[in-house]
């Protein structure tokens, strides 16, 4: 009769068991925050098979061997980030919160409401950062685009 007894408590504990994993909330990540432009490293949980980005925009992933991201920041704002396991269940829900640079050796200059940014370490260089004037950050893309296309020029090209 033990053995009876035994095996039934055993299959009802797996039972719960399952019913229970069907319905376990995704772990809740704290708030990631990282500066645009830069890269962060995250772990992240075990079974994790794809990643969603609500706006690309915003931040960009790269899911790594051994359940390693590499998470970028694209553009300033929020946005959330989805990791599904291979069954398509979410197994953790975040807020990407995207910052302004932190670097100590930025200068941003105002020509009226035209915004420069230069990196000051120990010379002044022009920076590419979002929010810069159009005709500024045009240039700069511009110039970064034939140094490393080797003369196609594959930035935008400066306003008139």
């Amino acid at each position: 009769m033990s053995a009876v007894f035994g095996r039934r408590s055993r299959v009802f504990a797996l039972a719960l068991f399952a019913v229970m994993a069907l319905y376990a909330e995704p772990a809740h990540a704290e708030d990631v925050t990282v500066s645009v432009d830069e890269a962060r490293i995250m772990k992240l949980p075990d079974r994790v098979a794809t990643i969603v980005i609500g706006n690309p925009l915003i931040a960009d992933a790269a899911l790594q061997g051994g359940g390693v991201l590499v998470l970028t920041g694209k553009g300033f704002g929020s946005t959330n980030m989805l990791a599904l396991d291979r069954a398509g269940k979410v197994v953790m829900d975040t807020t990407i919160q995207v910052v302004g640079p932190a670097s100590r050796d930025l200068v941003v200059v105002y020509k009226g409401i035209d915004r420069e940014s230069y990196s000051c370490a120990p010379e002044c260089e022009k920076r590419l950062t979002l929010g810069d004037s159009q005709a500024f950050f045009g240039a700069i893309l511009g110039q970064a685009g034939t140094r490393n296309g080797g003369g196609g020029g594959g930035g935008a090209p400066a306003p008139r």
